[in-house]
């Protein structure tokens, strides 16, 4: 919004007009006002926001079954994500062109995940209901927002505005064009990277420590792949509407940031499922749409570990008929059980997450 009335307004700037705001036109100034709006917004929100869920009794409900440790967590503020969904898409909103589709289909489909997430909170956390939504229900959800997302993606690849290629790491020449198979890719991918960040979401401020490592990787690459020169250089899949998702990752890293100051260990608030469904189909939104979905893999390498474990960990119970692999799933709280603490456990996952993410850039160059 900002950026049509600053530079595309009605009055169109010129020498005699303000023009020191033909700066708005350069993305990467866009770029970091929306970090820092989405900043400001996460951290001005935020005592507000937490003192509403108290007034409110939205607690965290801790499993029973879960570390003894987190027992006193109980009750702790919790849907905090509509904090970070109100930090980064208003920001989106104001700092970015809101002509380009690409931009809208990160922005809806965001929101659409949040909306499942915030269902499955409500009905746990306000109604009192055991489940919350049931798991075959969530899911459900999940796909029917995600094929939403690949038939649009379909029709703008008939159009000639998006490609259903796959670009392979490592590999310069492999590119196979999916077809109408890309439609199951992606709702796999958006599904699966959405349960990913939900699973990853057990520590104080490790799920938005990850995630806002992730985001900044393809903050990077968004802009890579909309910037001709760059593109061509790295052999990528060009768009250039691909270019305005660079505003919307750089609002996720600010509001993560924001968040993280209230989440940080021990954390004031919780993101729920409206905020770890939400950041998932992000995520795998803007790796889907600068065609950069295979890289997901490494660059959320964290959150990929931690939903095979889980994997791994229910297909052994039901082979072994009752053993366990880890001592307890996901991964970070089979650490916590081998007498890690907690900052421990998130530090040190963190590490690795920075790690994953600098070897996802690298990756770019060895092709």
């Amino acid at each position: 919004m900002l950026y049509h009335l600053l530079y595309q307004g009605l009055y169109p700037l010129d020498s005699h007009t303000l023009s020191v705001l033909n700066v708005t036109r350069y993305i990467t100034f866009r770029t970091a006002a929306a970090s820092l709006s989405a900043l400001a917004i996460s951290l001005a929100l935020g005592p507000w926001m937490i003192h509403k869920l108290r007034e409110f009794q939205i607690g965290q409900v801790i499993r029973q079954e879960g570390p003894t440790t987190h027992r006193p967590k109980a009750g702790t503020p919790t849907m905090g994500g509509l904090l970070i969904l109100t930090a980064s898409l208003v920001p989106t909103l104001l700092w970015a062109d809101l002509t380009n589709a690409y931009v809208w289909i990160a922005v809806v489909t965001t929101a659409a995940f949040g909306g499942i997430g915030f269902l499955d909170d409500y009905l746990k956390i306000v109604r009192r209901s055991h489940h919350g939504l049931r798991p075959r229900y969530k899911l459900a959800c999940q796909v029917l927002a995600a094929t939403a997302v690949g038939v649009v993606l379909l029709i703008l690849a008939h159009e000639g505005a998006y490609s259903t290629r796959l670009v392979f790491p490592f590999f310069k020449r492999l590119i196979p064009d999916l077809g109408w198979w890309y439609l199951p890719f992606a709702i796999f991918v958006l599904t699966a990277e959405s349960n990913a960040v939900n699973l990853t979401d057990g520590l104080d401020g490790l799920a938005i420590s990850i995630f806002a490592i992730a985001a900044a990787a393809y903050t990077a690459l968004a802009y890579v792949t909309g910037h001709r020169v760059f593109a061509e250089y790295l052999l990528l899949v060009r768009f250039p509407q691909a270019a305005e998702l660079t505003i919307f990752c750089g609002s996720l890293v600010g509001a993560s940031l924001g968040f993280l100051w209230y989440n940080s260990y021990p954390a004031e608030i919780f993101m729920g499922d409206v905020g770890s469904l939400a950041l998932g189909a992000a995520l795998g939104t803007v790796a889907i749409l600068i065609k950069q979905e295979l890289l997901l893999g490494l660059v959320g390498g964290v959150f990929v570990l931690e939903a095979l474990s889980v994997v791994l960990q229910v297909g052994y119970f039901k082979m072994t008929g009752g053993q366990r692999l880890f001592r307890m799933a996901p991964l970070h709280h089979h650490f916590e059980l081998m007498g890690w603490s907690e900052p421990k456990v998130i530090t040190r996952f963190v590490i690795v997450a920075i790690i994953f993410a600098l070897f996802a850039l690298a990756t770019l160059k060895l092709r």
